[in-house]
């Protein structure tokens, strides 16, 4: 999730440059990989494509044609993490198809190799190769770790999704920022005082979003009124973010908040990586 994401303007390359602190979470989807003579990809849970325009697919065709390798693998991908929601799942699996084939195919690819590949996927990609928390800058790849402390966090949903591209598309000039907020956070985290980072959380694109799903702004008040110490957007949204006092209050608040339309989680932020080998199976941690 992002804790806060600023808009600085739009590059001469049509994208927007941010400023911005992301914080891995404890919501997972889970990567099984197994030797095959070519790609292929099954997928469960979250309504999700499980052909070649599936960005964990792309993953591993990438790194096939990069690595030069004529190997496939049979993904199992159970999707947990909401599609579309800002919370970066598509770009986790993918770093998580990254990490599990530059082992199972006994690449030895170092992390700063397999980051410039990542890159190509997405700008979240790189991020999830390492988890924690980081300040990201640029188009959101250029990573710089933060030290940051356990918190208790909600996650509510309201069971749709939006666009990346129609969220940037309705940023106005009057949105943009200088990135001191962002950078402010990042020294915030440190003292590990959720009171503190409550108090500074920020989206850059939230009132763009909010504007034609108003659902955002409900999900933030009934955050706050089930005792969040602060709510934001994460990411393009529209899911919406709460930080708690501890995992306990954060479980707490997710009990008061019983809307049938909305799905709701607590999680905990993680302090290492984002994704999880296991037996060369992958677990796939979200962080946006």
């Amino acid at each position: 999730m992002n804790l806060v994401l600023e808009v600085l303007g739009r590059r001469a390359d049509g994208y927007h440059e941010l400023v911005t602190v992301m914080q891995a979470v404890d919501l997972s989807d889970r990567v099984v990989l197994d030797e095959a003579p070519d790609v292929a990809l099954t997928v469960s849970g979250e309504s999700t494509p499980g052909d070649a325009t599936n960005l964990a697919f792309r993953a591993a065709t990438a790194l096939r044609d990069a690595a030069k390798v004529e190997r496939g693998v049979r993904i199992t991908l159970d999707k947990r993490i909401p599609v579309a929601a800002g919370l970066g799942g598509g770009s986790s699996d993918a770093a998580a198809i990254l990490i599990g084939l530059n082992r199972l195919w006994r690449l030895n690819w170092p992390q700063a190799r397999l980051a410039e590949l990542a890159t190509t996927l997405g700008m979240d990609v790189p991020f999830f190769l390492r988890g924690g928390a980081a300040l990201g800058t640029g188009r959101g790849e250029q990573l710089a770790p933060v030290a940051a402390g356990a918190l208790g966090v909600v996650l509510v949903n309201p069971k749709f999704g939006s666009s990346t591209a129609e969220a940037y598309g309705r940023v106005t000039p009057a949105m943009y920022s200088d990135g001191a907020r962002a950078r402010a956070l990042a020294g915030v985290l440190k003292t590990r005082q959720a009171a503190r980072v409550a108090a500074s959380l920020y989206n850059g694109l939230e009132a763009a979003v909010s504007a034609q799903y108003p659902e955002i702004d409900r999900m933030k008040a009934a955050l706050l009124a089930a005792g969040a110490l602060g709510a934001a957007m994460s990411g393009s949204g529209p899911t919406v973010f709460g930080v708690a006092r501890s995992f306990e209050h954060a479980r707490q608040i997710r009990a008061r908040l019983t809307r049938a339309s909305w799905r709701c989680w607590a999680v905990r932020t993680l302090g290492g990586p984002a994704v999880r080998i296991r037996n060369g199976h992958g677990t796939v941690r979200t962080g946006r």
